[in-house]
């Protein structure tokens, strides 16, 4: 499989869900950016969307989550590994700065491993150049006679910094499906609150770093990384539990189809691994129909991107 990076350079803020709409993530998970790279797909037809499906269960496209990049420095998630510092771990607040590390510059991902990278320098770094979170006042008027007040947390990139994916793919037509794809989503936009003009961005071909194109080639390392929400098939479950170390996280939200019932429904939860989550044995996971009941299925991404880090 071959390998390529998109850059999300968002010209707008962005609403990324979280439990509250007074809140705001800054990345976003493999599965939300599949879902509405299907909703393009089915922009030029059923049979397009199909297509497109069964290329991704099967394995012959993939995606990651989507990660920050600064500048030229892109980031991975922290690897779920227990760590031995060099650094003295009764320091209280150095505790604090690698549970807060969330994610590891490509080229420091050694130093994270071997308990020698200065994690609250990283912490400071990423702080100040990354973006920040703002919270807007809005107002609901449609169908109201007063109109409501509402507060809705966006996240605004710094110039020079955004969110970045990491594509798979096994031929040049599939490369070209999944960029068309991807085009279309940053037109339409990606994330909560469209309508209000968040979640644009411009889509820009980046350069693939060798280390990560080294570690997603590997197929002799003796524990590798997630880099996208997953979940293995029931026959593959024991098996990559085995020694694993992982977090889990619910995937929820509504249906975003107007002809799947004629009330808005809710998908079925699914439990997944998060990105960061470290296995010995990989598995194939699926595309998984979390739809309940409606005149058509409704598709979550739970495939893993799996990058070595431990040879």
């Amino acid at each position: 499989m071959e390998y390529k990076i998109y850059k999300f350079e968002f010209t707008t803020g962005v609403h990324f869900g979280k439990k509250s709409l007074d809140d705001t993530e800054y990345t976003l998970c493999a599965d939300t950016i599949f879902s509405a790279m299907c909703q393009e797909c089915l922009k030029q037809g059923n049979q397009q969307l199909e297509h497109f499906v069964k290329k991704a269960a099967a394995g012959e496209i993939c995606i990651s989550d989507a990660f920050p990049y600064i500048g030229t420095t892109y980031y991975l998630p922290k690897p779920m590994l227990k760590v031995d510092t060099e650094q003295d771990q009764a320091d209280s607040t150095l505790k604090k700065a690698y549970k807060k590390l969330a994610y590891v510059p490509v080229g420091k991902l050694e130093q994270y491993l071997g308990g020698t990278l200065d994690v609250k320098q990283e912490n400071e770094k990423f702080r100040k150049g990354l973006g920040d979170k703002v919270t807007r006042v809005s107002a609901a008027i449609r169908g109201k006679e007063e109109t409501d007040l509402f507060r809705v947390g966006v996240y605004y990139f710094k110039p020079g910094s955004g969110l970045y994916l990491i594509v798979g793919y096994q031929s040049e037509e599939d490369a070209w499906e999944l960029e068309e794809c991807l085009m279309g989503v940053s037109l339409s936009g990606i994330g909560g609150k469209r309508s209000a003009g968040l979640g644009r961005f411009e889509l820009k071909l980046g350069k693939l770093p060798e280390e990560i194109y080294r570690r997603l080639q590997s197929d002799k390392g003796s524990v590798y990384m997630s880099l996208s929400v997953s979940l293995p098939t029931n026959e593959e479950l024991e098996k990559a539990l085995q020694q694993a170390s992982y977090l889990l996280t619910k995937r929820s939200g509504f249906v975003m189809s107007e002809t799947y019932a004629k009330e808005q429904s809710r998908k079925r939860d699914l439990y997944v691994f998060q990105a960061g989550s470290c296995f010995l044995n990989k598995f194939q996971g699926d595309v998984y129909d979390v739809g309940d009941n409606g005149s058509h299925p409704v598709y979550r991404y739970a495939k893993p991107l799996f990058l070595e880090v431990v040879s």
